[in-house]
């Protein structure tokens, strides 16, 4: 017998606690097919973000609370390599020369620090935090954004005010589309009033 314990735990017959996983089915689609999306929450308008660690090279992590009292915009990224990842990484680096001080945008995927690293020198990304969730998941299971049997992050695009309450989510029906950056934009100037 499984029993849901306090705080989302599974108790399972051997008294053994468990994380209770959160599976959303039907949200996206990956070449025309369903993919599952696998974690340990979801993150909703107006709920605080989660803290989480990711790496920005084989050795040097960031967290979330490294920027404390600043709008948060988060760009997750199935592959930085790819065309669509590429395009949608350039232009919140491209729009972070506009957005102030006041605004951190932070890429994350799957990709290994050091291919994200050389990406970045190629293509002239420096004004954005690029990241990585390769080594501790944690990013994604807090956003159940674990794309089940790719081992890849969904496509979205989260914006989170001064106090990291979320203030915009999007995650992208079609895993071949772009986000609506236009919706992300407009969310960031309302965090600022």
């Amino acid at each position: 017998m499984i029993g849901l314990g306090e705080q989302g735990w599974l108790k399972t017959d051997q008294d053994e606690w468990m994380m209770a996983m959160v599976t959303l089915e039907g949200l996206v689609t990956y070449k025309g097919k369903p993919i599952t999306l696998v974690g340990e929450s979801t993150v909703e308008i107006g709920d605080k973000a989660p803290d989480f660690k990711v790496s920005k090279a084989m050795e040097d992590d960031l967290q979330l609370s490294d920027f404390a009292g600043k709008i948060v915009v988060l760009n997750v990224v199935p592959s930085i390599d790819t065309p669509i990842c590429a395009s949608q990484t350039a232009k919140f680096n491209e729009a972070a020369a506009k957005l102030g001080d006041d605004v951190a945008v932070i890429t994350v995927s799957m990709d290994l620090p050091f291919a994200i690293q050389r990406w970045c020198e190629q293509h002239g990304v420096d004004l954005i935090e690029t990241t990585s969730d390769y080594k501790y998941h944690q990013f994604g299971k807090s956003f159940s954004l674990l794309m089940r049997g790719l081992g890849l992050l969904a496509r979205s695009v989260f914006v989170l005010d001064g106090e990291h309450r979320l203030v915009h989510k999007e995650i992208v029906a079609v895993m071949e589309e772009e986000p609506n950056y236009d919706a992300a934009f407009t969310a960031i100037e309302k965090a600022r009033s």
